[in-house]
């Protein structure tokens, strides 16, 4: 018996999940960048490079949450994420330190090769990229229908 065959149809709907939960969770951070909500010590006073990374995860994140632009918006947060792991976390001392464990970096590692999935993956069945190609579809075949109906 083949255990793969009853969970392969709710692949593609586990995808579309995953692309929504990757970008709440992005969103989240970019809502505490910006807007200081939740309240939090760490986001307090951030330099402008944080903020723009904020903004990033704020704008892309959302895009993920619906699945539009999906592909794209996971690749730039892919690479944002590789550079927050490099930057904030690797460099922040001065020192290089390399281990996750010790400089905190566990979650950039994670959202970064999260998003580079997302962005060779796609949205999944239940997004707006999705539907809208769908759409385009559907226009396309028209003209061939009445060409044949004719």
């Amino acid at each position: 018996m083949n255990v793969d065959r009853p969970a392969a149809s709710f692949q593609p709907y586990l995808l579309s999940l995953f692309r929504f939960i990757t970008g709440l969770l992005l969103f989240q951070y970019g809502v505490a960048k910006i807007f200081k909500f939740p309240e939090l010590a760490y986001f307090a006073n951030i330099p402008p490079l944080i903020q723009a990374a904020g903004w990033l995860e704020l704008v892309l994140g959302a895009l993920l949450m619906i699945g539009m632009l999906s592909r794209m918006s996971a690749f730039i947060l892919s690479g944002e994420m590789a550079f927050a792991y490099f930057l904030g976390h690797v460099l922040k001392t001065g020192e290089p330190v390399l281990l996750p464990l010790n400089n905190g970096g566990t979650a950039a590692i994670l959202f970064c090769f999260a998003c580079l999935y997302l962005a060779v993956a796609g949205g999944g069945p239940t997004s707006v990229d999705t539907a809208i190609g769908r759409q385009r579809a559907s226009r396309d075949e028209e003209p061939q229908f009445r060409q044949a109906a004719e």
